[in-house]
């Protein structure tokens, strides 16, 4: 089933005033990684979300600020600026703003003038959690509990957290991120090989069944996907994906290998931030572990240096090993799992046109995701309940690969697997 042209619209728009960025602006959006921002008058950085030009920074006293970037005066960037004495001040004429958005200083004025009473510029709320600065973005009357997903609640030894720039609309990303089938394909040739990967026996029934079956549920945090493929006569391997409004996914993990989860949020409607996440919510990560995401393995990247772009990217033709491809030794000649992903949804173009697409049964989590979200904008846009997916007990949950008898749904068979614990270890093959 292909998109209309106004879902299409709705769907990949999210800057102000559409129905899916004020979607959006009501969940907590991961915007910084916490080393960002690493202590009191550190250096400000410069951050695009949903479409707004930002800055982040903290302040004398530690508190963290998300601002827009420019200066209302005469527009300068603020990243030119000077983070001192709780507030970033303009290098032009001396405006001064703190966290709040509040002006505190004018120096360029008289001093009997008022006129700095009367300027504010816009200011978003940001919390630490997990390792993660987030942000809050909507009505502050609507500011939802902050996020309470398994990994963001764990000691940092073990989570691991990355993020990298993809170049095209999230939705290509997302939609990715929930889609079962490619792995069997895509990854084939790499399952074995990549350290975050490797060892796990459902490699096995991913690589011998190409046609898994698809089971979409709706559920508290928005949907979940079963991928049925041919394990035994007695068992079928079932993988299982959360989809946790908005824009959250829990890959099934792979064998006693960490979970591995992403996050996609709209930098504006041709780009998008991936949030990479690998955790154990048992045991600490070890260092062999983090070597090998810090090497940029697993759903981690290298990165240009100094920068959050990957080393592979669509000017250099994401490195494609040709000789690789044809030996085998990599499905489409893209190293790492996480760029053969990128790789693949930025070839569609920044924005694919989703009116001509041609869907069949492999793709039934696709089209579910897509009218979840569809049906939040619009009960959000006519005044309904708030979107779902921001208590708690929906975070709260996790994605499982493992086998149940044949005939019996993967919903049931998985019930106690999908229920995230403190210290209960995860359902894995």
């Amino acid at each position: 089933m292909a998109l209309s042209r106004t879902q299409q619209q709705t769907l990949i728009e999210t800057g102000r005033e559409t129905p899916m960025g004020e979607l959006f602006r009501r969940y907590w959006i991961p915007a910084l990684l916490s080393r960002e921002l690493p202590g009191p008058d550190c250096d400000p950085v410069q951050l695009r979300l949903l479409g707004e030009d930002l800055l982040g920074f903290r302040d004398t006293n530690g508190d963290f600020g998300l601002i827009q970037e420019f200066c209302p005066h005469r527009g300068v960037s603020l990243f030119y600026g000077r983070n001192e004495e709780c507030g970033i001040r303009c290098s032009y004429h001396g405006w001064k703003f703190d966290v709040s958005g509040r002006c505190v200083d004018m120096p360029s004025e008289p001093d009997d003038s008022s006129f700095k009473d009367k300027v504010r510029i816009t200011a978003y709320k940001m919390l630490e959690r997990g390792g993660v600065l987030w942000a809050y973005m909507g009505p502050p009357e609507f500011e939802p509990p902050p996020p309470e997903l398994e990994w963001a609640l764990l000691p940092e030894t073990h989570r691991y957290v990355s993020k990298r720039v993809q170049e095209c609309n999230y939705l290509q990303a997302l939609e990715g991120g929930i889609d079962s089938s490619h792995v069997s394909t895509l990854h084939r040739f790499n399952l074995d090989d990549d350290p975050m990967h490797e060892g796990a026996h459902g490699n096995v029934y991913l690589k011998a069944d190409t046609r898994p079956k698809f089971e979409v549920q709706d559920s508290i945090s928005g949907l979940l996907i079963g991928a049925r493929r041919n394990a035994d006569d007695a068992n079928d391997y079932w993988r299982i994906t959360p989809f946790i409004m908005p824009w959250y996914t829990i890959i099934p993990p792979f064998g006693a290998n960490a979970i591995g989860a992403h996050a996609f949020v709209p930098i504006d409607d041709e780009n998008c931030w991936t949030w990479s996440i690998n955790y154990d919510p048992v045991r600490p990560l070890t260092k062999a572990e983090v070597a090998a995401m810090d090497a940029g393995m697993g759903i981690h990247v290298e990165y240009v240096p100094g920068t959050f772009r990957p080393m592979a990217n669509r000017e250099n033709h994401f490195l494609i090993d040709r000789a690789a491809q044809r030996a085998k030794k990599s499905f489409s000649g893209v190293k790492g799992i996480s760029m053969q992903d990128a790789s693949l949804q930025e070839s569609m173009g920044r924005i694919v046109d989703r009116t001509t697409e041609r869907l069949g049964t492999s793709d039934a989590a696709i089209i579910a995701a897509r009218r979840t979200l569809l049906r939040a904008a619009e009960s959000l846009a006519d005044g309904g309940r708030p979107p779902i997916a921001l208590e708690a007990e929906a975070q709260y949950v996790r994605s499982a690969s493992l086998l149940i008898p044949k005939g019996v749904p993967f919903a049931e068979g998985a019930a106690d697997a999908l229920r995230a614990a403190p210290g209960k270890p995860f359902a894995s093959v």
